[in-house]
């Protein structure tokens, strides 16, 4: 009596990580300008990005002697919606502060 086995090979398909790409992320940048009050910037990172105030006065900081700063990074829809809240917001203060986006 012979007696073969016969050897079963199964195929493991695994995902490489490029594959399984992350969506694209953006940074949400506060510019400044000579009238919007240093108190109401640090108010708005408070606000709309949770800093506490010693990181809202931070990048405050930043925005102020540096032009502009980076209040956090987002998904394009975060980044966006975020970037509208601000921006509506300092107008219905009457303050010209811009919050944008970038890659």
């Amino acid at each position: 009596m012979s007696h073969t086995s016969h050897e079963r090979e199964t195929a493991t398909i695994t995902r490489s990580e490029s594959e399984t790409k992350e969506p694209p992320l953006f940074k949400v940048l506060i510019l400044n300008d000579d009238f919007t009050p240093m108190d109401f910037v640090v108010n708005v990172l408070m606000k709309f990005f949770q800093k506490s105030e010693e990181e809202a006065t931070r990048i405050m900081l930043q925005v102020h002697y540096q032009g502009s700063g980076i209040c956090g990074i987002f998904t394009r829809d975060v980044a966006e919606t975020k970037v509208t809240q601000v921006n509506q917001f300092s107008r219905s203060n009457g303050h010209p502060l811009k919050c944008q986006l970038e890659l």
